[in-house]
């Protein structure tokens, strides 16, 4: 039977960091993808994105999870947990705690829950090596959530969606190709026909000199890695002073959804 109210929570990727819309206003995202692939099944779809940048999973549990009860979903989909893993420090039993219990609260209401695991993070960014065991930990938990919960799961830490080229140049957020892969392993995974391939392979990439990748590197630090350094020494958040963009349940049309 075709969704009639779909509804994501969670952080970033869930907003549509990076994908920008192709009017330049805003970002779309898999859970946009994806709510205009429900939309040709149900052309009465109503849909709400809840996201919000920076989020870690208890604000998402905080903020996101009544509202999105309040909309009464028969879909939604949970995407979060790396805003707290790639801090120095976390506790993860928490986190978990944290995303077991929006599953919970929304399977209870009669949801279909869907969720993602996550690619090994030190293949995308090398930096990131020191939380691989998280993730790990982290995707292991989920696997056991889906399975205790009748979750619907995505496993992209198991299949990757590892390719640089999927990814935008933060190392942090899938590109469009990336957010459409996802949705297409989403779509999938409810059963239904993807626009394309989430699991083809990219064609061979053209090989970098080491000091072109070098210089690449630095220059990502530089212009990334230092700012997201500088707002955790602050305490700040890139999702400080931004709302939900979608926050109320509307008629889907095709791209820009933003």
């Amino acid at each position: 039977m075709p969704f009639s109210r779909y509804v994501a929570l969670g952080d970033s990727t869930t907003e549509g960091l990076d994908d920008p819309a192709p009017d330049g206003a805003g970002h779309v995202g898999f859970a946009d993808r994806l709510a205009v692939r429900l939309a040709r099944e149900n052309p009465e779809l109503l849909y709400a994105n809840l996201a919000i940048r920076g989020r870690k999973m208890g604000q998402i549990r905080d903020e996101q999870l009544e509202p999105a009860l309040a909309l009464q979903p028969d879909l939604a989909t949970v995407v979060g947990g790396l805003n707290d893993i790639l801090r120095p420090r976390v506790d993860l039993d928490q986190v978990c705690a944290d995303f077991d219990g929006i599953v919970c609260a929304l399977r209870a209401q009669g949801a279909t829950v869907v969720g993602v695991t996550f690619p090994d993070p030190a293949k995308i960014m090398p930096t990131a090596r020191f939380v691989r065991g998280r993730v790990h930990a982290y995707n292991e938990v989920l696997r056991s959530i889906a399975s205790r919960r009748g979750m619907v799961l995505v496993d992209l830490g198991e299949r990757g969606v590892v390719d640089p080229r999927l990814w935008s140049v933060d190392r942090l957020h899938a590109n469009g190709e990336g957010h459409q892969r996802i949705t297409d392993a989403i779509a999938e995974a409810l059963g239904l026909q993807p626009d394309g391939d989430p699991w083809a392979p990219l064609p061979p990439g053209v090989r970098v000199p080491r000091h072109v990748a070098v210089a690449r590197e630095a220059a990502w630090v530089g212009r990334h890695m230092t700012p997201w350094v500088m707002r955790r020494v602050r305490g700040r958040s890139s999702g400080d002073g931004v709302v939900a963009k979608r926050p109320a349940l509307t008629r889907v049309t095709e791209p820009p959804l933003s």
